[in-house]
C-alpha cells in the first residue's frame, strides 16, 4: 500500500481532486503498481501556519491558499 501525502495551503475540491488523480496516474506508470494500490492524502494548512525562510507564507504570497470565486452560473 504505497501512500503519497502532499501538504499544502487551501485549495479547492477541484484541485484537490486533480492531485490526487495525477499523483496516483504518474506514481502508477513509474512503479508499474495498479492505481487502486495507492492512497493519497492532501494536507492543508492555514497560509500563517506555513513559512519559508523564517517568512510567513501569508507574508511571501498575499493570495496563496485563497480558494479561486466561484463563477455565477448561467
Amino acid at each position: 500500500m504505497p501512500v503519497i501525502t502532499i501538504d499544502l495551503w487551501p485549495v479547492s475540491t477541484e484541485v484537490r481532486a486533480k492531485l490526487i488523480r495525477d499523483l496516483t496516474t504518474t506514481a502508477s506508470e513509474i512503479t508499474k503498481l495498479p492505481p487502486s494500490a495507492f492512497f493519497v492524502y492532501v494536507r492543508e494548512y492555514p497560509r500563517d501556519a506555513i513559512g519559508v525562510g523564517g517568512v510567513p507564507l501569508s507574508q511571501m504570497v498575499p493570495d496563496a491558499g485563497t480558494l479561486p470565486k466561484e463563477e455565477p452560473s448561467s
